[in-house]
């Protein structure tokens, strides 16, 4: 046995005999008479409440609370004979802890003089009763003890009572829904070579990080050889072209050849022009940069009147096709091997940005209206211990026939790709986040008898306080009535002075 058990074990038992100590003090409230003499014993009345006398005057005092909420119920007796209650001026002063103290009134009602005023729980209080009886005045006192344990702040301390103060606190609404990690298919790539040809080589495997324009594999296409002659002989056409309509243009400036060829030699330059352009956009459909387009053959330049020698394209393999990757990402699915023969619509790569994912949420038709897009939500993988904030992104306009739920997606950050697609979450929707202006902790709460309570200290007294409850956000519940800003509570622990009162056997007598 450890050093901390033993300290818990002396605790407990040093509360369970403080508790029994104050029982023993209190267990026999005293009843005085005008003149001040203390009895012990509690006289008991015909209807079951307590019966305090002074001569020949007595009268009996309940709380009933069948079917109504609690009030005093008062019998007068004269002797052994019922008085009128209308004879009888009665008020009753209830003093409980923490100096609060109610007042109550008094009227006929039937054969009995009823309260004016519930009985507020917990029924433990000091009772100071006031009566004129024609013309003569009589007062009693005694106290009320239920749901009530002294307990030294040292001993409190040693069972691992923690005390806050009831006050503000902000709480949260939240709706649970299922969800999983998916990609985030606005930064997913699949990588197709756009013509037909032989794998040559294969740069990067399952896995492998890419860069934007890294080359990540090689083909060998007669096709793009095609494409390549294609524009190097409208390069060399648009040359002729223009040379001819130069010559053409000057031959008939100077009246010497007619100007029906200079209008044919200009319409040949332009479709030298456009043919020259098509080509150049089939290169650019199939990825071919800019750079090794220039390689293959030197453009005319300068206004078309200027004579310009074309320079001979560079020496290169027309066939050989570059594979790029569109962004920066990871290789997540390669289905090419070296050799293969491909068309220009197979699926080579499937390379996805990891950075961000999508949880995917499941929204059950009940739910939809709950749900926002902007909407925060706490997103949790517990089977790896990840959580993360973010906002609801999307929404699906469509419900599903079987499942009967809609799709919705939150953007969560994964710098570390800790998120795994196929990761089971669960997603926090907060649905408002309001200030209670009074709030205690949830693990302060304790049953008591059919109550909710809090047990409130006051000196070295503990007291069950019954309380109503509002929202709960699963670390603070809003308290609606039943405790006061400032009131000083047991937080942790307090299980153990709920204890204590059971062991001291605390009725509900009236």
């Amino acid at each position: 046995m450890n050093i901390k058990n033993i300290i818990m074990i002396t605790a407990v038992i040093i509360v369970g005999l403080a508790a029994a100590l104050f029982i023993t003090r209190t267990d026999k409230p005293s009843v005085e008479d005008a003149a001040g003499n203390a009895e012990e014993k509690t006289v008991k009345g015909p209807h079951g409440g307590r019966l305090l006398s002074e001569g020949d005057f007595k009268i009996e005092v309940t709380i009933y609370e069948k079917g109504v909420p609690p009030q005093f119920r008062v019998y007068a007796f004269e002797k052994e004979n019922k008085v009128n209650p209308e004879e009888v001026k009665l008020t009753i002063e209830l003093h409980r802890l923490g100096g609060k103290v109610d007042k109550i009134l008094f009227g006929k009602e039937g054969a009995y003089l009823r309260g004016d005023k519930v009985v507020e729980e917990p029924h433990s209080f000091d009772v100071k009763i006031f009566t004129e009886y024609r013309g003569k005045s009589s007062k009693w006192e005694y106290s009320q003890v239920e749901g009530r344990v002294e307990m030294p702040p040292e001993v409190a301390a040693a069972a691992g009572i923690e005390i806050k103060t009831a006050g503000p606190a902000s709480i949260r609404t939240t709706l649970d829904l299922p969800g999983e990690i998916v990609l985030n298919k606005n930064k997913v790539a699949h990588i197709v070579p756009r013509l037909s040809g032989v794998v040559t080589e294969v740069r990067k495997n399952l896995g492998d990080k890419v860069r934007r324009g890294e080359v990540i594999a090689v083909i060998d296409s007669r096709e793009l050889a095609e494409a390549k002659r294609e524009y190097i002989e409208s390069v060399h056409r648009l040359h002729f072209a223009q040379s001819s309509f130069v010559r053409e243009e000057g031959l008939w400036k100077k009246k010497i050849s007619p100007e029906e060829d200079y209008l044919a030699s200009k319409h040949n330059l332009e479709e030298a022009e456009i043919s020259k352009q098509v080509a150049l956009q089939k290169l650019v459909s199939l990825g071919i940069s800019s750079g090794d387009i220039k390689a293959l053959s030197v453009e005319p330049e300068g206004a078309v009147i200027q004579h310009e020698v074309r320079v001979p394209f560079s020496n290169k393999t027309l066939t050989r096709y570059e594979i790029r990757a569109p962004l920066d990402g990871v290789v997540i699915e390669k289905n090419i091997s070296l050799g293969e023969a491909i068309k220009e619509d197979f699926d080579m790569f499937v390379v996805a940005d990891l950075s961000t994912v999508w949880g995917e949420i499941t929204v059950y038709a009940k739910d939809l209206g709950t749900v926002r897009v902007g909407q925060r939500v706490n997103v949790e993988a517990a089977a790896v211990g990840l959580k993360s904030t973010g906002k609801v992104s999307y929404i699906g306009p469509l419900v599903g026939k079987q499942t009967r739920s809609a799709k919705a997606h939150v953007d969560i950050p994964n710098p570390k790709g800790e998120w795994r697609p196929g990761l089971f979450v669960t997603v926090e929707v907060i649905r408002e986040e309001k200030t209670a202006p009074i709030a205690v902790s949830v693990e302060a709460i304790q049953t008591f008898r059919d109550w909710s309570v809090v047990f409130v200290r006051y000196g070295n007294l503990f007291e069950a306080r019954p309380l109503e409850l509002g929202r709960s956000d699963g670390q603070h519940v809003e308290i609606l009535s039943g405790l006061s800003p400032g009131e000083k509570y047991a937080s942790h622990n307090s299980f153990v002075i709920k204890a204590e009162i059971g062991k001291a056997g605390a009725t509900h007598d009236h």
